[in-house]
């Protein structure tokens, strides 16, 4: 009878004092982690990336970035940075915050005033980001790690419209620069990664594996059975991106046995439908965020769009620029100036925005730019979804026609510039309106092959455009 009547009495306590009262006698628990994956047996620690990571993060508030392609290991890499920080340091509290939405952000800093109990967290105009960063500047309050995943949106962050901004302020300015803490950014966007970090060098490039890593990715994902050349095809054909990598292990497992390593290399090689195919299977991954595709191709399609909501010219560089060979790509045939005057001057910003998405690289020296080729396959068909494949692969074999010379010892320095340029166009079918402008350039680098002896591919251009004169 007396325990029933204090529980009553301590029921009637609770219902009459107001929550931040009772807050405050809330017991603060120890530090601990927040990860929401659990850690990858088949996670491949790719050089000293983690030591980079790790060395950054031990200087006063760090703030280091992650940057690179969707796929590429990101946030992997940062499950694993994250479990081992736990696990190496109790005592220092491990944030994971995914984001890429002002909600999601919004839910990831409310979790962390939970898991701290903080004092107001659940007053009905409690200012939740202003509360966590008071409470992690505090230096009382113990060390700590946050992971900012999947911050891929300016607007999130530095947007002045109210989905951006807490009283007025932009959401970066509740991310503190405490002594006590670090801040890990996963991002696909370079110019944001500079932005949350203050200094270029606070960025690690995550780009694909090395092949070594790649080879060891497989084989913890398919066992050692595998013949070593077939693996090594494997992965150099889906570019060392890991979670290429991942999902065509899936599709052969899921498969087996009537699939294989061999039999899926065998079907990726047969015809760009096929890869394309492929490379849109989703398997599932427990450590990728449920609202992220597993497949590389929609992984990839999301940085598209979003390049075409913010910059349309960019997004049109990249579509025309994916109908080329991925290597040597040189500047002067890209940029409008060469052909017409329009649109010349925004030439190097559309450059700086695909190169902050990391969808191209630069070499400045020589003028010239690369594409992983996957890159330039995801974009081809995210041009199909719109019925955009036609028009640029129009502008490509145009612009090629312009300026493919004929192969006279006088142009062989042009030629064998753009010949590899010219030779892809082997694996383009011409519209009506461009089968004369695709004739000449196979007529021209036929030639010009020819006169360089390679007789191979002399034939095989020499031959498709003699069907159409």
């Amino acid at each position: 009878m007396q325990a029933r009547a204090v529980a009553r009495s301590i029921s009637r306590l609770e219902e009459n004092t107001p929550l931040t009262i009772l807050e405050r006698l809330e017991t603060p628990p120890p530090p601990f982690a927040t990860i929401p994956f659990s850690r990858d047996p088949d996670f491949v620690s790719r050089g000293d990336i983690l030591d980079q990571i790790d060395q950054l993060c031990s200087k006063p508030a760090a703030r280091v970035a992650l940057v690179g392609l969707g796929g590429v290991g990101k946030s992997q890499l940062a499950i694993e940075f994250a479990h081992r920080t736990a696990e190496r340091h109790p005592d220092t509290w491990v944030f994971w915050v995914h984001a890429g939405t002002q909600a999601r952000v919004d839910e990831g800093f409310r979790a962390i005033a939970d898991a701290a109990k903080l004092p107001g967290r659940n007053h009905p105009k409690a200012n939740i980001p202003q509360l966590v960063y008071g409470w992690l500047c505090n230096k009382r309050n113990g060390k700590w790690v946050m992971v900012l995943d999947s911050a891929d949106d300016h607007d999130v962050f530095y947007g002045t419209t109210s989905n951006g901004t807490r009283n007025g302020q932009p959401f970066a300015n509740s991310l503190p620069q405490s002594q006590n803490g670090s801040i890990i950014v996963t991002t696909r966007d370079k110019g944001l990664a500079g932005r949350l970090t203050g200094r270029r060098q606070n960025m690690i490039e995550i780009g694909p594996m090395a092949q070594t890593d790649a080879l060891a990715l497989l084989e913890k994902k398919l066992g050692s059975v595998l013949d070593n050349n077939v693996a090594v095809n494997l992965v150099q054909a889906l570019d060392f991106v890991p979670l290429a990598i991942s999902q065509a292990a899936a599709y052969i497992q899921a498969r087996a046995p009537r699939s294989s390593p061999e039999k899926y290399l065998a079907e990726f090689r047969e015809s760009e439908r096929n890869r394309s195919k492929l490379l849109q299977y989703d398997g599932g991954d427990l450590r990728r965020d449920g609202g992220a595709s597993n497949a590389i191709l929609t992984t990839w399609k999301i940085s598209f769009e979003h390049i075409r909501s913010k910059q349309l010219s960019a997004a049109n560089l990249l579509s025309l620029m994916s109908f080329f060979d991925r290597q040597g790509i040189p500047g002067w045939v890209l940029n409008p100036s060469t052909i017409t005057q329009d649109g010349a001057f925004s030439f190097e910003d559309d450059v700086a925005m695909l190169r902050d998405y990391c969808l191209i690289t630069a070499d400045e020296t020589e003028d010239m730019f690369e594409m992983h080729g996957l890159v330039q396959l995801s974009t081809r068909r995210w041009l199909e979804t719109f019925g955009q494949e036609e028009t640029f692969r129009e502008q490509y074999i145009e612009r090629m026609a312009a300026l493919f010379p004929t192969g006279q010892f006088e142009n062989w320095s042009i030629c064998r510039t753009l010949f590899a340029h010219a030779r892809v166009t082997l694996d383009y079918q011409p519209s009506e309106n461009t089968v004369e402008s695709w004739a000449i350039i196979l007529h021209n680098g036929g030639w010009y092959a020819w006169s360089q002896g390679k007789y191979e591919d002399a034939q095989q251009m020499l031959g498709k455009a003699r069907e159409y004169f």
